[in-house]
C-alpha cells in the first residue's frame, strides 16, 4: 500500500500531531508499506528523514487554541502539491488536522484518491476561525471518505461543525520506550529528594505558571522537593519563571529544556511525581501516558482532554484547573505516600499498555483497509 501521510505542522518540531505521524510512519513501513510524510520544513532543517517530502520551508507561527502553531500558509506549494499527488498516485492520503491552512487543503483540492482525515485538536467555547472560514473548508472536508478523531473531546469540536460518523482512535505511546525496565534514571537528581516533572512547552495552556505558584506551598511541606522542566522552550520562555524562583528563594528548581528522545523516559525515571497542570483545549494526554508507562503517579488538571486518559484516583489525582493550591495539595499527598504512588504508578502501566503504538496503528490500517474493498467494490467515489 502506499501511502501519504500529511500534516500541517512543522516537522519535525515537537509537538503531539508530528509524534503521531511518526509513529504511524514507523508501524506502516515496519509492516512493509510505502510511506511519505508530507510536511513544511524550514530550509535550514537539514536532518530529514528519507521519506518526508518537503512542502513550503517557510513557517508562520500561528496562536491557535492557546497554542503556537508553527504551519506554513504559502500559496507557491498550490503547484508542487498537484505535481507531487499524480506522480505518485497514492492509494491512501491521510491528513492531520485536515481543516488547517494551508497544506491539507491544497491536498484535497488535488486528491483523486481515498482521503482520511484524523482531527487532533480540541477547545471549548467558539471558535470564531472556524466560524468564519467555514463556507471555504467546507469542500475539502466533503473530500474525505472517513474521519478519525483521537478522542471525543475532539469530536465534541470537530461534529459540532460537521455531523457525521467517526471512528476514536486514540494516540498512542511507545511503550517499550518509556516503559522498558532497563532505563536509567538521571544520575544527578539521584540524591535522596524526591522530584516532580513537568514536560511540555511553556504555551499558555500548558498552565506551567500554576504549577510555579504551587511550589512554594509544595517546598513548605516537603522542604527537599525538587521541581525538574523538560520542554522545548528557549530562555525568553524561561525567563519570567526562573526570576519568580529567585524572588521567591526556590533554589530547587531545575530548568532543563528540550531534551534528546532518548533521554526522555530518563527523565520520567527519574521523578516521583508527574505534574500535567494544563489548563485546557487539550484533546487527549500524551504525556499523561508517558508517564504511566515509565509507572509514575499524575497530578493532573481536570480537564476534558484528560479525563478522556485517566481517572481520578486511580493513576493519578486530577485537580481543579487554574488552582495553584490545588495542585500543591495533591503532589503532596503523593510524596508523602509512598504506597499510593506505587499503586497508582502500576495501573497507569496497566492503562498505557491499551495506547502501545501498534495497537494503535492496526486501527488505523484496518480504517484504510475497509476503504480499499470499499473502492474495489465500486462503493466509494474517489473522484
Amino acid at each position: 500500500m502506499k501511502i501519504a501521510l500529511v500534516t500541517p505542522y512543522h516537522y519535525p518540531y515537537p509537538g503531539g500531531v508530528t509524534e503521531h505521524v511518526s509513529h504511524l510512519d514507523q508501524c506502516f513501513r515496519e509492516w512493509g508499506h510505502e510511506v511519505k510524510i508530507i510536511a513544511p520544513c524550514p530550509q535550514d532543517e537539514t536532518d530529514l528523514p528519507e521519506n518526508v517530502v518537503r512542502m513550503g520551508n517557510h513557517i508562520t507561527n500561528l496562536a491557535i487554541s492557546g497554542s503556537i502553531s508553527r504551519v506554513t500558509l504559502s500559496t507557491r506549494i498550490y503547484g508542487q502539491v498537484k505535481d507531487l499527488l499524480e506522480e505518485e498516485k497514492f492509494d491512501i492520503i491521510h491528513l492531520h488536522e485536515p481543516w488547517t491552512p494551508t497544506l491539507p487543503l491544497f491536498v484535497l483540492r488535488h486528491s483523486k484518491t481515498i482521503n482520511v482525515g484524523t482531527f487532533h485538536s480540541y477547545r471549548e467555547g467558539p471558535h470564531w476561525a472556524l466560524e468564519t472560514l467555514r463556507p471555504l473548508i467546507d469542500p475539502f472536508i466533503n473530500k474525505l471518505h472517513a474521519k478519525i478523531c483521537v478522542s471525543y473531546a475532539s469530536w465534541e469540536l470537530v461534529n459540532h461543525f460537521y455531523p457525521d460518523d467517526y471512528a476514536i482512535i486514540p494516540n498512542g505511546i511507545d511503550l517499550h520506550k518509556f516503559g522498558a525496565p532497563q532505563i536509567e534514571p538521571i544520575d544527578k537528581f539521584l540524591d535522596g529528594r524526591p522530584n516532580v516533572l513537568f514536560v511540555g512547552r511553556m504555551d499558555k495552556r500548558k498552565g506551567f505558571r500554576f504549577l510555579m505558584r504551587a511550589f512554594p506551598y509544595i517546598v513548605e511541606a516537603v522542604p527537599d522537593a525538587r521541581l525538574i522542566v523538560v520542554g522545548a522552550y528557549d530562555k525568553e520562555d524561561k525567563e519570567p519563571f526562573v526570576r519568580y524562583a529567585r524572588m521567591n528563594g526556590l533554589s530547587s528548581v531545575r530548568f532543563v529544556g528540550r531534551v534528546a528522545p532518548e533521554e526522555l523516559p530518563r527523565y520520567y525515571k527519574t521523578c516521583d511525581v508527574f505534574c500535567a497542570p494544563s489548563t485546557g483545549f487539550e484533546s487527549f494526554g500524551i504525556v499523561l501516558l508517558e508517564a504511566m508507562a515509565a509507572g509514575k503517579p499524575i497530578v493532573a488538571s481536570s480537564i476534558r482532554g484528560y479525563r478522556t486518559v485517566m481517572q481520578d484516583g486511580q493513576e493519578g489525582l486530577l485537580v481543579e484547573p487554574e488552582n495553584e493550591h490545588a495542585i500543591a495539595s495533591a503532589v503532596i499527598r503523593l510524596l508523602r505516600d509512598p504506597g499510593l504512588r506505587q499503586e497508582m504508578g502500576q495501573r497507569g502501566r496497566t492503562k498505557a499498555a491499551h495506547y502501545d503504538w501498534p495497537l494503535v496503528a492496526r486501527q488505523v490500517m484496518d480504517v484504510y483497509e475497509e476503504l480499499l474493498k470499499q473502492k474495489a467494490e465500486g462503493k466509494l467515489d474517489v473522484e
